[in-house]
């Protein structure tokens, strides 16, 4: 089985800040969602097993390979989309495949074509092949990325952030990529947009402040807060009182322009209070609220 196996993993900066702190994931082939907010040590987690930084400490194995004492023999099976990479040259997607797929060593011409055709039929940008990548919207760009990755047929796929700028379309086409990719390889997607793992991931953890909060699916993450999460309708100046008074996790207008507290209690905090459905947003914030009030 092709598990990337991460344990007790520790990274910081000279800075002081400990961007990873003692970590440790067991991760199985499938999309896997890493799930935090912004500053919570998700890009440093996949620099790490990107092998593009070295850790303070820990260990991380995937199929076999040590990943930190033999980078190489990972960096052959790696496909790696950062949040933000290169300028591209004013070159056609064909044309720039082709050099990609030159550098990862396939050398016959037939060979080159039948995978370029493959990837670029699989991101959907067959039709525009030919266009230069650097007219490309901030979508395709990311797209393109896909392709480029699977030029050499990676088996561990790790995408940061890949939909953040996305407008909702292109959004949507870069999901369905990826939840046809992660049918056969292990991926790692990492985000700060609950929607995005609800939505693709079959397996998922919350990471904050360097740590790994919760590890669970968002099914079971949800279901685990049944008959706890209720709503109320509130004034927008009673906002304050709700959020020191109980677990306040959202609040959201209605139709109406009504405002509505979203909060947690394992039993009903009073009979102005309907009971609601959970949902991966409530297990989400849940989680950030304990662990900050547990520091």
């Amino acid at each position: 089985m092709k598990n990337l196996s991460i344990k007790q993993l520790t990274k910081v900066y000279s800075n002081g800040v400990k961007a990873v702190d003692n970590l440790s994931l067991e991760i199985s082939p499938g999309m896997f969602g890493l799930l935090g907010p912004n500053g919570a040590g998700k890009s440093t987690l996949m620099r790490t097993i990107a092998t593009l930084q070295n850790p303070d400490s820990g260990s991380i194995h995937f199929n076999g390979i040590d990943v930190l004492q033999d980078p190489m023999s990972l960096r052959k099976i790696l496909g790696y989309l950062p949040q933000e990479f290169g300028v591209y040259p004013k070159v056609s997607a064909e044309r720039l495949l082709a050099y990609f797929a030159r550098l990862k060593g396939v050398e016959k011409k037939q060979e080159r074509q039948a995978l370029i055709q493959k990837a670029l039929e699989v991101t959907n940008l067959y039709e525009v092949r030919k266009k230069h990548v650097s007219s490309y919207s901030g979508g395709m760009k990311q797209r393109f990325g896909i392709a480029q990755m699977l030029l050499s047929k990676p088996q561990l796929i790790i995408v940061d952030e890949p939909t953040a700028g996305l407008d909702p379309a292109e959004r949507q086409r870069f999901l369905n990529i990826l939840r046809e990719i992660g049918t056969e390889h292990t991926v790692l997607f990492s985000t700060h947009i609950v929607d995005d793992v609800k939505e693709l991931c079959h397996e998922m953890a919350i990471m904050n402040g360097g740590r790994i909060l919760q590890q669970t699916t968002p099914e079971a993450a949800a279901d685990k807060l049944k008959e706890q999460i209720w709503t109320k309708p509130i004034q927008r100046e009673e906002l304050e009182q709700i959020r020191s008074s109980y677990t306040l996790l959202s609040s959201h207008y209605k139709r109406d322009n009504t405002l509505y507290a979203r909060i947690h209690s394992p039993e009903k905090p009073g009979p102005e209070f309907t009971a609601s459905e959970p949902n991966l947003e409530d297990a989400y914030f849940l989680a950030l609220q304990q662990a900050n009030t547990a520091v």
